[in-house]
């Protein structure tokens, strides 16, 4: 199960792994999206905390994906580190679900990259995991990733009021799912399908 590392050859897309010698890379997009990225960045609700540094989110991550808890991953285009996707919160048993989060480099945002790194992750959680759900949280300001669940056809479950902590407050999120009975050929085979239709 872990590590795994996803390939998309038609798009130049490999999910893989964060490792310590993509540190320089990932601090250097993370300063230059400081502002881009604020609004939508998770906080900490309780003053005095701080989210672990690269080095210990990397090991953090590591462990919990051997545990099967997640799955944290860099996001490469043509080779660079360009943003991150993790799918955290998955539950097993009779649930069989997982939460996706994602973020991207503004320099490469709106090239349709993250909706193919989302439909990938969700593919593997699906269809090699063998999870049964989906789901993704999604900011109502969040334009640009509304557009994203959009295009892949996850469907809007309603409002959470005050759901996560964000930028420094607790702040409302709508919820976006897909189980494997709405894409039984999987999520980056039914959006290109829908690109090639339109």
């Amino acid at each position: 199960m872990w590590p795994v590392i996803l390939t998309d050859q038609q798009s130049d897309i490999v999910l893989r792994p964060l490792q310590r010698r993509d540190e320089s890379q990932w601090r250097d997009v993370r300063r230059r999206n400081r502002n881009w990225l604020r609004p939508w960045d998770a906080t900490l609700p309780i003053p005095g905390q701080e989210l672990p540094g690269f080095r210990a989110m990397i090991r953090m991550s590591d462990k919990q994906a051997k545990r099967g808890l997640s799955v944290p991953l860099a996001i490469e285009v043509g080779g660079r580190f360009r943003g991150q996707l993790t799918v955290s919160s998955i539950s097993w048993g009779s649930i069989l679900s997982g939460q996706i989060g994602y973020w991207i480099d503004s320099q490469v945002a709106g090239r349709g990259i993250t909706p193919i790194a989302v439909a990938m992750a969700a593919d593997h959680c699906l269809f090699a995991l063998g999870l049964h759900r989906i789901e993704i949280n999604i900011r109502p300001e969040n334009t640009a990733s509304l557009r994203v669940v959009e295009k892949l056809g996850f469907r809007d479950e309603g409002l959470r009021e005050k759901y996560m902590h964000i930028d420094g407050r607790w702040c409302d999120h709508r919820t976006f799912a897909l189980v494997t009975e709405d894409v039984p050929q999987g999520v980056l085979a039914a959006y290109r399908h829908s690109r090639r239709n339109m």
